[in-house]
């Protein structure tokens, strides 16, 4: 059976019928297969390591349900690591599309595998199901898929599963470092919830308020015990894995990765549009960067909070705010050439000027109070955050993924340029004090000046 809120949240799920998420739930793969695609046939697919985990136990309860199988499963290497390559959906696609649109993949898979299945699928217009083994993602769920081609990673739009078992016992006995990644992303569900607030007071992006419970309702609780999480305990592994499908079905129901995704997100995605990573063996995790970017966040938020902008002289900052010239010229002279087009469409859309700007900086100051009261109860400190991802057994430091400590100021200006989603970055940039906190942060006395050294 699934928890009680992951039921409620597949009533409202526009692409997932059916989970399942308990202890044992492996051997009723046969049966959800049998339920959600009557008549089908399966293809599982796997790699060496995830086939490892249970691939056994799936194919005996497919066989069991009397599922016919079109051959042996598909297994990719498990050495080196599975990629999240286009050129792997496209082997996997390739494989599967003569096999007619009467056979249905079923992988079992963590976070790449997956992406790749579902993207797979998804360009073949054909459902997926996904057998989980490992609380390492809040994508499972979720529609789109994160995928590298020609080294630049981004999420590619394809359906999320009909269907998904997730094993708490096989979820436990996870390598330690694929649990770590799945807290490291949840746990930026904290600053991204202050970022939508942020959006919906200024009438920029408003609230839904059952998709915010989706994610935030269970949030604290799922990230409460990161050293039991650790250690691989089975209820902690559970509330982990129950608050990173959550989060996929609220992405569902919004049909959006708003209610998942704020700045501490854009952190991890200028790196891995960087390409940051993807060359490591295992590929540096979403998830390990995430979790860095979210201290970052906090540690913003801690700046922005501090701002008096109730009474900020709107006049003195319409008349200092680079023009869109200049904008254009510092996104060319700061992101690489495979970001750079994109990264100046995104900044010039969400800048500013003259009246604009005005009406914009008369809601900031008029909300402010406002702001400060709901994002102040919604966020926990950069300190925090550190201290949970250290006991987690996650990165907290940019030292941890080999970011240099230039790169990593830098990214807190180019993170605002890649995506249009407004969070505290552009809330700085509005008022034209990003580069002003940027520089407290890194000052002696400032967050990261106090904080260069991962152990401090």
């Amino acid at each position: 059976m699934s928890s009680q809120l992951i039921e409620k949240a597949l009533s409202t799920a526009t692409e997932t019928r059916a989970i399942e998420f308990e202890r044992g739930a492996v051997s009723k793969t046969g049966q959800i297969f049998k339920d959600c695609f009557p008549g089908k046939k399966v293809l599982v697919v796997a790699d060496g390591n995830t086939f490892a985990a249970c691939g056994d136990e799936v194919v005996r309860s497919l066989a069991e349900a009397g599922v016919p199988a079109v051959g042996e499963p598909y297994v990719f290497p498990g050495t080196p690591t599975l990629y999240a390559g286009y050129e792997n959906v496209e082997i996997l696609r390739d494989f599967i599309e003569p096999l007619g649109d009467d056979v249905v993949v079923c992988s079992i898979a963590s976070g790449t595998l997956n992406d790749i299945a579902k993207l797979a699928s998804g360009e073949l217009g054909r459902e997926y199901m996904n057998v989980c083994t490992a609380a390492s993602v809040d994508g499972y769920a979720s529609f789109g898929a994160s995928i590298a081609r020609d080294g630049f990673k981004i999420t590619r739009s394809c359906p999320a599963p009909a269907a998904l078992v997730a094993d708490l016992d096989v979820m436990a006995a996870a390598p330690q470092r694929l649990t770590a990644t799945g807290y490291g992303d949840l746990i930026e569900k904290i600053p991204a919830g202050a970022d939508w607030i942020l959006a919906d007071e200024l009438g920029i992006e408003p609230i839904d308020d059952y998709v915010w419970g989706l994610v935030q309702g269970p949030l604290r609780d799922t990230l409460a015990d990161p050293a039991a999480i650790a250690a691989g305990d089975v209820d902690a592994i559970a509330k982990l894995g129950e608050g990173n499908i959550m989060s996929g079905l609220a992405m569902q129901a919004a049909q959006s990765s708003r209610p998942a995704s704020g700045a501490g997100h854009q952190f991890s995605h200028t790196w891995e549009m960087e390409g940051h990573g993807l060359d490591w063996e295992p590929p540096l995790s979403h998830g390990f960067k995430v979790g860095v970017g979210t201290v970052a966040s906090c540690a913003l938020w801690e700046e922005a909070l501090k701002l008096d902008l109730e009474n900020i002289d709107i006049e003195d900052v319409v008349a200092n705010t680079p023009t869109r010239q200049e904008v254009e010229a510092r996104v060319r002279s700061m992101q690489t050439d495979r970001i750079v087009e994109d990264a100046v469409k995104h900044t010039l859309a969400k800048h500013l000027e003259g009246d604009e700007l005005r009406e914009r900086l008369e809601k900031i100051k008029a909300a402010w109070p406002a702001i400060k009261e709901r994002c102040e109860e919604q966020l926990i400190s950069a300190n925090e955050v550190w201290d949970m991802l250290k006991a987690a057994g996650a990165p907290y430091h940019p030292a941890m993924i080999k970011i240099d400590w230039d790169r990593f100021r830098e990214t807190h200006i180019k993170a605002q340029q890649i995506r249009p989603r407004y969070t505290v970055l552009d809330l700085l940039t509005d008022v034209n004090m990003l580069d002003e906190v940027v520089e407290r942060l890194f000052s002696d006395d400032g967050f990261w000046g106090s904080h260069k050294n991962p152990q401090e």
